[in-house]
């Protein structure tokens, strides 16, 4: 797996410790590219250790039931997914303007006592998501994704950039749209969560379709 200017082989390629980034129903996926506008002093100062080390924060959302610890900070999911920092840019009003690549997805072992502001866990990377599988990228049903994906659009007048979307190989394309897609926190985990690329694209279609079979619109915009 390449992320900006760094490639990632084997798990040992991943730091055991990361600073994570708690954030509800934000989703970053292995090759993907998440951007993130970062003002809380906390994370501002997570942004710059991250920048002076390995440049890799971990995408982490909140526990789905709402548990939060004695502090009152939120209890983690169990699983997330490393980025890499490819790209900052200071506002000039203190904050930053980033952009993550995914690596791989990780699974918490532990999170860490520390005296710093924002929060770090020690980690197993999901080695698996570093090397690319042919065999998942033949097993999608791109025909069914691309449908699904239409009538989204149709249905909450959207529109998208279909020359890209025709381009696009099939891991980057239910990896992009399992990205962009506005739905819940519950709706992202288990995107995140699907065990390989095929149940990925199988978990994004059909909740689509019971999406749309509920009526749930959202305003115009368009997709990119």
């Amino acid at each position: 797996m390449k992320a900006g200017n760094h490639s990632y082989r084997r798990a040992t390629d991943i730091d055991t410790v990361i600073p994570v980034f708690p954030l509800s129903a934000a989703l970053l996926l292995p090759g993907g590219h998440l951007p993130l506008n970062v003002f809380e002093p906390r994370y501002l100062a997570m942004t710059d250790r991250a920048l002076a080390g390995s440049r890799l924060i971990g995408m982490i959302q909140p526990r789905l039931d709402g548990a939060i610890r004695a502090d009152g900070e939120p209890e983690l999911c169990q699983v997330g997914c490393v980025g890499r920092l490819s790209s900052v840019s200071e506002t000039g009003d203190g904050r930053y303007l980033v952009t993550l690549n995914g690596i791989c997805r990780f699974r918490v072992i532990e999170e860490i006592a520390v005296k710093t502001p924002f929060r770090q866990c020690r980690i197993v990377p999901f080695e698996s998501d570093l090397h690319e599988n042919e065999d998942d990228e033949e097993a999608i049903d791109r025909g069914a994704l691309l449908r699904a994906f239409r009538a989204y659009l149709d249905a909450n007048n959207l529109e998208a950039d279909w020359d890209s979307v025709n381009q696009a190989e099939n891991a980057s394309l239910v990896n992009a749209l399992s990205m962009m897609v506005p739905y819940g926190a519950a709706e992202k985990q288990a995107l995140l969560e699907a065990p390989d690329l095929k149940t990925r694209a199988d978990t994004l279609i059909a909740i689509t379709e019971i999406v749309l079979a509920q009526g749930r619109h959202g305003s115009g915009r368009q997709l990119q």
